[in-house]
């Protein structure tokens, strides 16, 4: 049912009871429903295809906007059947009447809330440049690697080799050998 337009079943409803049954009214009360209020409301074939219709219409809002989908295809058959309906009602005098002028409408809000969705759904474009511009990906970022510190060892009297001393914990500052001179003769 992806791509059918939803609205086309009280278009089509309304076709066959104009060609096809002309003698039967969409005043015509089909029913009585009495209210809480006491009073009584005469349920016609034009409020029952008005109220389908806006059903429909639900759910042609949320089949517009799944996630993924066929938009082309749904937007296009919304057109066709806007048209197709708004023609039916300028020009043939069989549905000349509000219940037509009402599904034209829906129709028309089925159309134009598709497209909004759509474009509202749609990533923001990249402002449009006179210059063309290709794609560079960005070089990673270089990764610092972390270098101990060595802290030179003091030179010894009688020139062996200095033992070197290890770095300092993380966090401390490196200590300087002491140059305080010792008498120790």
């Amino acid at each position: 049912m992806v791509g059918f337009p939803l609205l086309l079943i009280p278009l089509a409803i309304v076709n066959i009871l104009v060609f096809l049954m002309p003698g039967v009214s969409f005043s015509a009360p089909l029913a009585t429903v009495a209210l809480l209020s006491g009073a009584r409301w005469n349920v016609t074939f034009a409020d029952i295809l008005v109220a389908l219709g806006i059903v429909l219409i639900l759910f042609e809002v949320l089949k517009a906007s799944r996630p993924r989908g066929r938009y082309l295809t749904d937007h296009l058959l919304s057109l066709l059947a806007f048209a197709g309906a708004l023609a039916e009602f300028l020009l043939l005098p069989q549905f000349a009447g509000s219940v037509m002028f009402l599904l034209v409408v829906m129709t028309a809000v089925d159309f134009v809330g598709g497209i909004s969705l759509r474009l509202r759904r749609a990533p923001a474009a990249a402002p449009a440049s006179r210059e063309t511009s290709t794609f560079v990906p960005a070089a990673p970022e270089p990764r610092a690697e972390r270098v101990e510190p060595v802290v030179p060892a003091p030179a010894t009297r009688d020139g062996a080799e200095p033992a070197a001393y290890p770095a300092p914990p993380a966090g401390e500052p490196p200590h300087a050998p002491s140059t305080a001179v010792t008498n120790d003769r």
